[in-house]
């Protein structure tokens, strides 16, 4: 679960931030997942903490940095609540490179070497990024009437061709069984079918993003909405396949 959600936040942020959303979209939208990213990096800095291991310098190298995401995930958005809104950005652009340092630093705890370990982690971050930066922009356009469908075709586009990449670095995970724990979900590690499911979600999810793009190509505006229905859809299936295929990630 650290794992799942360093990804998440690694991956949230950068949409967020390298994508042309500052100019595109109110700073109430980056406010809200500021506060989002807020939770998330709470969590996985707890996460982190309960499962770095004494003297494991990859575990010590985590916990400080899924501690540095969430201080300066807090420090933009509370930038930003002040209307400091310069300095936010300098800052929200900081924060996607520190979140990044975060997975790298598991990266070397991969049962398969420390590169492909990385290339893993990273699709992940791109895979869930997309999907809760898409959700959340989606209710977004319950709340600026006037904002153009460009921003949510995009992230769109961008779920579409990181549900592909997920489902290969799924694949080099491999299909048989590890000596993975089964403390979390025994079901998972069972007969080596973790990820089969991961794969079926992400091929569930890919469908999702097929039926977001056809959703956005009606005219009226309750096609964003219906976008944004196919999203909550994708939140699922996504974090699914994340959390079933992490379950191999590490030796134990």
């Amino acid at each position: 679960m650290a794992l799942v959600l360093a990804q998440l936040v690694a991956g949230g942020l950068a949409f967020l931030w390298l994508t042309p959303v500052w100019g595109e979209v109110k700073r109430g939208f980056f406010k809200l997942n500021g506060v989002l990213f807020v939770v998330f990096g709470l969590g996985g800095w707890a996460s982190v903490r309960a499962g770095a291991v004494p003297g494991s310098s990859s575990g010590t190298w985590a916990v400080r940095l899924s501690l540095a995401t969430l201080v300066v995930t807090a420090l933009f958005t509370v930038l930003l609540f002040v209307r400091q809104q310069g300095a936010a950005r300098v800052v929200g652009l900081v924060s996607v490179p520190v979140a990044v340092a975060g997975l790298v630093a598991m990266s070397p705890l991969s049962r398969q070497g420390t590169a492909l370990g990385l290339f893993q982690s990273v699709v992940g971050a791109a895979f869930l990024g997309a999907v809760v930066d898409g959700l959340m922009l989606g209710h977004w356009y319950l709340t600026d009437r006037g904002l153009p469908r460009a921003p949510i075709n995009r992230y769109a586009n961008i779920l579409l061709v990181s549900a592909v990449l997920e489902a290969i670095a799924v694949i080099t995970g491999g299909f048989s069984g590890t000596g993975s724990s089964q403390a979390f979900n025994p079901l998972l590690t069972a007969g080596g079918l973790a990820p089969w499911i991961a794969l079926g979600m992400v091929g569930t999810t890919l469908l999702i993003g097929v039926m977001v793009k056809a959703a956005l190509r009606g005219e009226r505006g309750s096609a964003v909405q219906s976008a944004t229905g196919f999203y909550y859809l994708a939140v699922v299936t996504a974090f699914t396949a994340e959390v079933a295929v992490k379950t191999r990630f590490f030796e134990r």
